[in-house]
C-alpha cells in the first residue's frame, strides 16, 4: 500500500459512511436529520525516527509521559496523521449563537469522534490485511488522558494532557502549526478533528512546511474574542481551567452531548491558513 492507495480508500470512507450522517434515530432535532460531519481528510506521514517524537518529551511540550511512536510499536516506520474538516454547514451553524453551541456542533464533536474513530481502526484493519503490523495509539489499551487536576487519580502530577497528543503528532507529521487556543491550523483550517496510525509500512515522511510552532497563527485575537469562556488571550494563549469550567456548563446543559468550538468557527484560520497580520 502507498500513500495514494491509503488516501483514496479513506476518501472513499468519508464520503459513503452512513455514520457520516446524522440520521433521524440520534438528531436531537429535524434540522440536523441528513447534515453531513465531514468533508475529505487530509494527511501528513512522519518518519517514526524522528528526532521530533522525542522532543515533545521534554516537560515544556508535553513531558515524559509521552509515548513515542517506538514505544508503541517497537518496529514501527511511519507515523500516519490525517485532520478531518467540519462541513460548511458545520461551520456556519457554530457561529449563529455567540456562547452555546450548536446542534450541528454538538453532533460533530461526539457523534465526530465517534466516526473518526471507526475510520482509525478502518485504515489500520486495511494496513494489517497488506501484511503490517499497525496500531492506533488512542485506541491502545496503554492510552490514557488526563482533563483536570486530581490529586487521587493516576498521574496526579499532571493534568490537561495525555500520552499520545494528536495535535502534535500532526504538527510533527507536516499537518500544521498552533495556534493562541492550541488548535492545529492546516491548510484546511482548525475547525475538524485529528487521528493518527503507527504502522510497520514504510512511506516516506512528508516535509513539514514551517519551522516556528506558531508559524500559521496571524495573532489576530479573533479566537480571543470568540470564546465565551474568556479562556484565550494574546499573551499567554489558551488557560485550560477556563476552558474546562466552561465545557462543564455546556455538559450540564446538553449532556450526554458536548463541545464548543467558538475558537475554531468565525475566526480566519476556520478553514484555511491565514493571511498573516502586517
Amino acid at each position: 500500500m502507498n500513500k495514494k492507495e491509503l488516501i483514496k480508500i479513506a476518501a472513499y470512507f468519508v464520503q459513503n459512511s452512513e455514520e457520516n450522517i446524522i440520521n433521524e434515530e440520534i438528531a436531537l432535532s429535524k434540522n440536523v436529520v441528513g447534515m453531513k460531519i465531514y468533508d475529505d481528510p487530509i494527511f501528513g506521514f512522519g518518519d517514526a525516527n524522528d528526532e521530533y517524537f522525542e522532543l515533545l518529551k521534554k516537560p515544556e511540550i508535553i513531558g515524559e509521559h509521552f509515548l513515542s511512536p517506538k514505544q508503541w510499536l517497537p518496529k514501527s516506520k511511519t507515523v500516519i496523521s490525517f485532520f478531518l474538516p467540519f462541513t460548511e454547514r458545520v461551520r456556519i451553524s457554530n457561529k449563529k449563537d455567540k456562547i452555546w453551541p450548536s446542534e450541528e456542533w454538538l453532533h460533530a464533536r461526539i457523534e465526530g469522534q465517534a466516526f473518526l474513530a471507526k475510520l482509525c481502526q478502518y485504515l489500520k484493519n486495511a494496513l494489517i490485511e497488506d501484511g503490517y503490523n499497525s496500531i492506533v495509539p488512542s485506541q491502545d489499551e496503554r492510552f490514557w488522558a488526563k482533563k483536570g487536576f486530581d490529586n487521587n487519580s493516576l498521574h496526579s502530577d499532571v493534568s490537561f494532557t495525555s500520552n499520545w497528543s494528536e495535535r502534535h503528532v500532526a504538527f510533527v507529521c507536516g499537518l500544521g502549526t498552533f495556534g493562541l487556543s492550541k488548535g492545529l491550523i492546516t491548510q484546511k483550517g482548525i475547525a475538524g478533528r485529528f487521528g493518527s496510525i503507527v504502522t510497520e509500512l514504510y512511506l516516506n515522511a512528508d516535509k513539514r512546511e514551517y519551522e516556528d510552532v506558531y508559524e500559521y497563527c496571524s495573532r489576530c485575537g479573533a479566537c480571543v474574542k470568540n470564546c465565551p469562556a474568556k479562556a484565550i488571550s494574546i499573551d499567554k494563549g489558551k488557560n485550560h481551567i477556563l476552558c474546562s469550567d466552561f465545557l462543564g456548563k455546556i455538559v450540564e446543559k446538553y449532556k450526554p452531548w458536548y463541545g464548543c468550538g467558538k475558537c475554531q468557527t468565525g475566526v480566519p484560520c476556520e478553514n484555511k491558513i491565514p493571511k498573516q497580520c502586517k
